[in-house]
């Protein structure tokens, strides 16, 4: 049996570069791994079984986990089962990645347990089949993702910041937010190599181009981001498709009854092991 922490991740710059023909986006953005995260517990069983504390996530086939060992098993040529249960915490419809994750480190405790030693490389190229956002949580937890975000490139770990993230009580349907993205009106005018360039030279260039379809869905979040800013925090920015924001600098916490707030701070993934469980 295997206990792993499963992380979430925030997009510290996120740029639409283009339509795709097969209806997706490419893009271009920053992603980094955070001590706000899930516990997945696994086991080998002779059948595939997944558990959840939140009964709101639902934990049939459709789940990412799932796929992932359904996806581990046809890869490797096995039959083996296994027994999941997912301690939830990363919120659901937040732009955090939650589910990728869940699926990345099922891989991960799949090739432990089954003892079958697929390569690193190879278990993130097999979750791309399942996922855009898979392969990025098989990096250092610092990286520049392109194309769908599967295509995962390398940068230097940075320093461990503290961070909130404010999650308001509503989701955000990641299609949905896409379909409203008019690329030709709505994508920032920043050009992609000079962003990663100045990220590089810690002169992080915080924006996120899905923002403002999000803020047509759902207006409270341009209200809630500019409260953020107003209270003082550095930067406020919508992570990935939404609907949570993450905040960095010295702010005043928001006291709203409706909105969860959770701290973290950067964090990443030890080069020949799983993440570490923040606390």
């Amino acid at each position: 049996m295997m206990r792993l922490f499963s992380p979430a991740k925030i997009n510290l710059f996120l740029r639409i570069v283009s339509k795709r023909l097969d209806g997706y986006h490419n893009l271009s953005s920053v992603f980094q791994t955070i001590t706000l995260g899930d516990t997945l517990t696994i086991a080998l069983h002779d059948r595939d079984e997944l558990t959840c504390t939140d009964p709101c996530l639902p934990t049939d086939a459709s789940n990412l986990i799932l796929k992932a060992t359904e996806l581990f098993r046809r890869k490797a040529g096995l039959q083996q089962g296994f027994k999941i249960h997912l301690i939830k915490r990363i919120p659901l419809q937040a732009g955090l990645g939650g589910g990728s994750s869940n699926a990345a480190t099922t891989l991960w405790a799949c090739n432990q347990l089954a003892s079958t030693h697929v390569p690193l490389n190879t278990l993130k190229q097999w979750s791309s089949e399942i996922g855009s956002d898979i392969p990025f949580f098989f990096s250092q937890g610092t990286a520049y993702c392109t194309g769908r975000g599967e295509s995962v490139h390398h940068i230097p770990a940075l320093k461990a910041q503290p961070l909130w993230i404010i999650k308001p009580p509503y989701g955000l349907s990641t299609p949905e937010v896409y379909r409203r993205l008019n690329f030709l009106n709505s994508i920032s005018e920043k050009d992609v190599q000079r962003d990663l360039d100045a990220f590089l030279s810690e002169r992080l260039p915080y924006f996120n181009d899905l923002e403002k379809p999000a803020f047509e869905i759902k207006p409270e979040l341009y209200q809630l981001k500019t409260s953020l800013l107003a209270s003082g925090f550095e930067i406020a920015l919508m992570s990935g498709s939404g609907s949570s924001f993450f905040c960095l600098g010295q702010g005043v916490l928001p006291k709203e009854n409706d909105l969860t707030i959770y701290p973290a701070h950067f964090m990443n993934r030890p080069l020949f092991d799983w993440y570490f469980d923040g606390d």
